[in-house]
Parts: structure tokens; C-alpha cells; sequence
């Protein structure tokens, strides 16, 4: 049987079509399986070059945080309660977990009260300060943490002011069952105002009692112990920097923006029944915007630090109702570096003036700055107090609280008494008595610093 032509040409053009869209197929696979071993040659070659780009990034970034930090003075980093050491430092009391932000002395000098962000309060025996160990009795914040602590003048209980309630809180002191000391919460004042608390207060006299609370803008409320206001007062300020009510009880001021130290006298009659609060005196003399001030224990000196660069001591035992004056007693200079806190010791014979966390204690009577403490705290000073002994001084700037000696206060009262022994020259039994003080003070001076007590 014979083929024709064109089915037998057909034939043989099939097999050869067939090879070329094979050798066709075989050649796109190849192509693709190069360009996808090239693509991953070419992805892990780019991986391993950024992972060198950020090995080299990551040697050199700490070489040039510690090169930033080696310049500037204020860049460390949180320190332990170890890293600050004095020959002068008499304690640290480490219980709060965080940051401190304001302490209180009662004024009978046995307890220290303090209260911090981690929503607790805690109160310390000032005997303890010279053991190992210092034990506290701790309360409970709930739901908020107080930023500001104060005790009454009995000292059976003490007032906070709370940082989200923004309102006051009483709390009391006693005893359990067991005899154990324990803090309870009592009272809650109402909400009066969106601005912050800045301070609070406790004043009791002869005739009533009443709590302060101030503000950040220009208002100071008094209220009656029970939670009820009995009066509000404008500062004219522009802004209120701190307040305080008088450690004798009767008496209100405040400072802010403007250049003086306004204070208010808090009036009940004899049947203990609130009348007025009036303007009683003022401190001008200043420069500039007054940071802060702080009484002595019986209000008769008062102590204020300025942004003028200057510290001043007044004479506030004067007969405010006749419009007397306070007298100028002393004027000092401070190393100015911003805003700044100042503690009067009771007896008015030493101050302190706090900035960041670099402290320094003046002596008032000779004027002289004896004592310069750096790095007291890792972060600045929030508090600074003397307690109404006048032996220590405490500060607080994180979660601890630091206690220190006052030398200085010894030193100035050395030197008052010696100038009260020339005054009295003709008094035998008055010049003995102070020659005995005098070396008592010495001894204990002598034994803070580690010298040799005189006989």
C-alpha cells in the first residue's frame, strides 16, 4: 500500500516538532531554576550583610551612649541605697518599693511619717535611727497613693492628700489587740477643686482646729476637721509654690510667683467657733519669686529661699494686731540652679536649702554654708526636714529616706551658748549650767565625728 506524499512528509515533521518544544520546556526550566538559586544566593547574601550592618550598629551604639554619658554630669544611671555614703549620713531607711514624696516629723520628735507611690504610708521610730535595722508600721493606700503627709499636734493621727482623689484623707494610729501598732483609715474630704494639692496642713490652738489644703493656682481652703470648709482664700500669687500652717497652730501663709511670704492668722472665739481668717503680716524683701519657706517649732523665726539667689532669716515674734512688721534678721546667699526647698531647724540655729539632689546646711549665726552634700538621691530632693530635736535631718528624693547628722546645728548652738555665757557674766549658777551644756554638745559632736571626747 503506498503512502501519499504529503501524509508521509507530515510524518517525519512530527518528531522533529516534538524535540524542539522539548529542548523548548527543557530550557524556560533551567532558566527558572537559575534565576531562583540566584535569588536566594542574592536574599542570603543581602541577609548576611544586614546582619553585619547591625552587628557594627550594635558595637557602636554602646560605645557612644557611654561616650554622651561621660559628658554630662546628670546622666548616671539609678544607683543603689549603698552608692551614697558620708561620714555624717546616720541612716537610710529602705522600705518603700517606690518613690518617696514627702515625710513629716511629729512634733513630740518620736515618730517620722512618710508616704510614697507605692500606695502606702509608714510611720518610724526616730529612736531606731541609731540601730542596724529600722522597723516601720505600714498602712494601706487603697485605690490611689498620697502625695502629701502631715501629723496632727497630738500626734494620733495625720493627714494625706491624694494624688487621684485630689482630696484629703485622715489617717489614725493606735494599737491592735496584740499591742502591735497598726494605721487605719478614717476620713475622706470631699472634692473641691481640679487643680492639684500642693500641700496640707493641721492647725490647733487654744480655741479650734482646722486643716489647710493649697493648691497649685492661687486658692488655699480651711476647713473644720469634720470635712467642711469654712473659708477660701486667694494668694494673688498668680500661682501658689508652697504653703504651710504654722507649727503653732495659728497661723496660715503661702508663696508663689511674686516676691514676698503672705500669712493669714485662722481666728476662733473661746467657745471654739471658726470667726475669720485675716491677713496678719507679710515677708517682703525678696527679688524675685519666693520658692519656699519654713518655720521654726514655735513660729517666732521664719526661714525663705528665693530665685533672687538669696536666703533670709525673719523675726516673726512681732504684734501682728498692732501691724507690726517682721524684722529682717539675716540675708544669705545660696548657689542658685532653679527652684529650691529650705528646712529651719527648731531652733532656728541651722537651715538647709535643697536643689536636684545636692544639698547644703547653713549655719545662721554666723551665716555661713558648713556642710555640702552631692547625690544624696538619685533623683532631685523632694522633701527636705529637720527633726524638732535638731539632732538630724532627713531627706527623701526616691524610695529611700536619708538621715543625717546635724553638725551644724550642734556647732551653732556651741557658739549661741558661749554668747549667752559672756551676756551673764554676774549669774554663777546660770554660767555653770551653760559650761556644762556646752561640753555636753562637744562630746556629742566629738563622738559624730569620730574624735576624742574632752573630760
Amino acid at each position: 500500500m503506498s503512502v501519499p506524499n504529503d501524509q508521509a512528509e507530515s510524518g517525519e515533521a512530527q518528531p522533529i516538532s516534538m524535540v524542539v518544544v522539548t529542548m523548548s520546556l527543557g530550557a524556560v526550566i533551567l532558566l527558572l531554576m537559575l534565576m531562583c538559586g540566584l535569588g536566594r544566593v542574592t536574599s542570603k547574601d543581602d541577609q548576611q550583610e544586614g546582619k553585619e550592618e547591625e552587628e557594627k550598629k550594635t558595637k557602636k551604639e554602646p560605645q557612644q551612649q557611654s561616650k554622651k554619658k561621660s559628658h554630662g554630669k546628670n546622666q548616671r544611671g539609678p544607683r543603689g541605697p549603698k552608692s551614697f555614703s558620708h561620714p555624717l549620713l546616720a541612716a537610710t531607711l529602705k522600705e518603700h518599693s517606690d518613690n518617696i514624696l514627702d515625710l513629716d516629723f511629729s512634733i513630740n520628735g518620736k515618730y517620722l511619717a512618710s508616704c510614697a507611690e507605692d500606695r502606702t504610708v509608714r510611720l518610724w521610730s526616730v529612736k531606731d535611727f541609731k540601730e542596724k535595722e529600722h522597723k516601720c508600721v505600714r498602712g494601706n493606700v487603697e485605690y490611689d497613693h498620697a502625695t502629701r503627709v502631715k501629723f496632727s499636734p497630738d500626734c494620733k493621727a495625720f493627714i494625706t492628700s491624694l494624688a487621684i482623689g485630689n482630696t484629703v484623707r485622715v489617717f489614725k494610729t493606735g494599737k491592735k489587740d496584740d499591742g502591735a501598732a497598726q494605721i487605719s483609715a478614717g476620713l475622706d474630704f470631699p472634692k473641691k477643686s481640679s487643680q492639684d494639692i500642693i500641700n496640707v496642713g493641721l492647725g490647733s490652738n487654744a480655741n479650734g482646729s482646722f486643716v489647710m489644703t493649697a493648691y497649685r493656682d492661687t486658692t488655699i481652703h480651711i476647713w473644720d476637721t469634720k470635712g467642711e470648709i469654712l473659708a477660701t482664700l486667694d494668694t494673688h500669687h498668680m500661682n501658689n509654690n508652697y504653703a504651710a500652717v504654722s507649727p503653732c497652730g495659728r497661723f496660715v501663709a503661702s508663696c508663689g510667683f511674686t516676691p514676698d511670704v503672705k500669712v493669714w492668722a485662722v481666728v476662733f472665739n473661746k467657745g471654739g467657733e471658726f470667726v475669720e481668717v485675716k491677713r496678719a503680716m507679710e515677708l517682703k524683701g525678696h527679688k524675685a519669686s519666693v520658692y519656699y519657706f519654713s518655720f521654726n517649732i514655735d513660729t517666732t523665726r521664719t526661714a525663705t529661699v528665693s530665685k533672687d539667689g538669696t536666703w533670709k532669716l525673719w523675726d516673726t515674734e512681732v504684734e501682728y494686731n498692732k501691724n507690726q512688721d517682721p524684722y529682717l534678721l539675716y540675708t544669705g546667699s545660696y548657689t542658685h540652679l532653679g527652684p529650691s526647698l529650705i528646712a529651719l531647724s527648731a531652733d532656728a540655729n541651722s537651715l538647709a536649702i535643697a536643689h536636684s539632689n545636692r544639698l547644703w546646711v547653713f549655719n545662721t549665726k554666723s551665716g555661713e554654708e558648713e556642710e555640702s552634700f552631692e547625690d544624696v538621691h538619685t533623683q532631685p530632693i523632694a522633701k527636705v526636714a529637720f527633726d524638732p530635736s535638731g539632732r538630724y535631718l532627713a531627706t527623701t528624693g526616691d524610695r529611700h529616706l536619708r538621715i543625717l547628722h546635724n553638725v551644724t546645728g550642734l556647732r551653732a548652738n556651741i557658739l549661741d551658748m558661749e554668747t549667752k555665757m559672756k551676756k551673764h557674766t554676774t549669774s554663777k549658777a546660770l554660767k555653770e549650767r551653760l559650761e556644762h551644756q556646752i561640753q555636753e554638745t562637744r562630746n556629742k559632736l566629738a563622738e559624730i565625728l569620730g574624735e576624742t571626747k574632752e573630760e
